[in-house]
């Protein structure tokens, strides 16, 4: 049995998220990647935005290590909400190269710290905003996952592509037909249920 390494099970579920994410903007239009098909506008192009910020927050700035990236959506004065769209003149790639360029970033803190190392989130309260390096990583680790599960739904609303990565969809075997007579079971239940109440 070899030594646990716990650096490399943090990073192997962030990296594990992070490709997740990306994943579900391939093979999409320009328009279908930014559209937002929820009530608050949840956007495929968005949540990877979010997220590159996330990092370089909690896992630069937080630890005295602060990437340089220009991220004018998270100063002061900047619009509501405004890290969760892409401008039109923030293009995909950008946007996509801006996350690659982030998660490059927080490996290297994570390489260069250890994990009881603490630092201080500039965003929390004095007095409440001290956080362990491994306290970061899971927090970041689960607003990531979060962040691309958010993302499965809206992708399966655009196309109908579900799954949690490229050739692991981790879904039940069923076509079409299949899916469809599942989904007109469960809204019966639902009703059933419902008048039931």
């Amino acid at each position: 049995m070899t030594e646990p390494d716990p650096k490399a099970d943090l990073r192997s579920y962030l990296q594990s998220a992070r490709d997740a994410l990306l994943w579900k903007l391939e093979g999409l239009s320009e328009y279908d990647a930014r559209r937002p098909l929820t009530p608050t506008g949840t956007n495929l192009l968005g949540l990877v935005k979010h997220v590159a910020g996330v990092e370089l927050g909690y896992l630069g700035d937080t630890f005295g290590r602060p990437s340089g990236e220009p991220m004018p959506w998270l100063e002061d004065g900047a619009e509501s909400n405004a890290d969760m769209w892409a401008t039109a003149d923030e293009s995909r790639a950008y946007i996509v190269d801006l996350y690659r360029r982030a998660w490059a970033h927080s490996d290297a803190t994570i390489d260069a710290l250890a994990l009881d190392t603490v630092g201080r989130v500039p965003w929390w309260p004095d007095g409440r905003n001290e956080v362990t390096l491994h306290h970061a990583v899971v927090r970041v680790i689960a607003d990531t996952h979060r962040h691309a599960g958010h993302a499965d739904i809206i992708r399966e609303l655009v196309d109908g592509a579900v799954g949690m990565n490229q050739g692991n969809d981790s879904m039940a075997q069923g076509d079409s037909a299949w899916w469809e007579n599942h989904r007109s079971r469960l809204e019966r239940t639902a009703r059933e249920a419902g008048r039931g109440a």
